[in-house]
């Protein structure tokens, strides 16, 4: 699951890095854009950091942040919806993948907090 998870939010983050290459180039879309850029690269950072965590405590805190910035990313995703900055259908696909992934970073966080060892 570790290395998987790794992959899929590498791959997240290098699909919000196209989408922030592929946004119009107002003022408004650039702004959302950086703010998306920051927050939906940091998911995978932190979930990377996490599996060098020294306690448990700190592998659930990474994940935390991880759970964070992918509710950041909705929110600005929705935002450039909300704006019409962007098509609705072409964002689609990335909120999907976000809630996929905030659903199994909780399903990590559960876990590591009911087990009796670091993981």
């Amino acid at each position: 699951m570790g290395e998987n998870l790794k992959k899929r939010t590498k791959d997240f983050a290098l699909r919000i890095i196209k989408l922030y290459g592929a946004l119009p180039s107002s003022v408004e879309a650039q702004v959302i854009g950086k703010q998306i850029l920051r927050s939906g690269t940091s998911v995978g950072a932190h979930y990377h950091e996490s599996s060098r965590s020294r306690s448990k405590a700190e592998f659930i805190s990474k994940i935390q942040v991880s759970l964070q910035e992918l509710e950041e990313t909705i929110y600005w995703l929705e935002l450039l919806i909300a704006s019409q900055l962007v098509h609705e259908s072409k964002l689609t696909k990335l909120l999907e993948e976000s809630k996929e992934l905030i659903a199994i970073l909780a399903t990590c966080m559960k876990r590591a907090k009911e087990s009796k060892t670091m993981r």
